[in-house]
């Protein structure tokens, strides 16, 4: 499959994209250039391929999650501006 400048353009429009002739040409060429590849590349055998979605193993490292009690509500609120009713008071942000 070859795209033509038509395709190019209407691309190029959707991506709100002003691409002079020159452009259009290069951009033909590039993205063709770039499909033949893909192309090229479906034509791999992968049968016997994991599927992967990182080059590398990647893992996580997770803690686990427990509740602490590091401040009380005074101490939270101790530098707050504006408290009230033990909850930080901020102003109102929506009509």
């Amino acid at each position: 499959m070859k795209l033509t400048k038509e395709e190019v353009n209407k691309v190029a429009h959707l991506a709100r994209l002003e691409l002079s002739e020159e452009e259009t040409e290069r951009m033909t060429g590039d993205m063709n250039n770039i499909l033949d590849y893909i192309n090229k590349l479906s034509e791999l055998n992968t049968d016997n391929v994991e599927p992967t979605c990182h080059a590398v193993p990647v893992t996580n490292v997770f803690r686990e999650d427990v509740q602490r009690n590091d401040f009380t509500i005074e101490e939270a609120l101790a530098n707050a501006p504006s408290s009230e009713e033990g909850s930080f008071k901020v102003p109102k942000v929506i009509e």
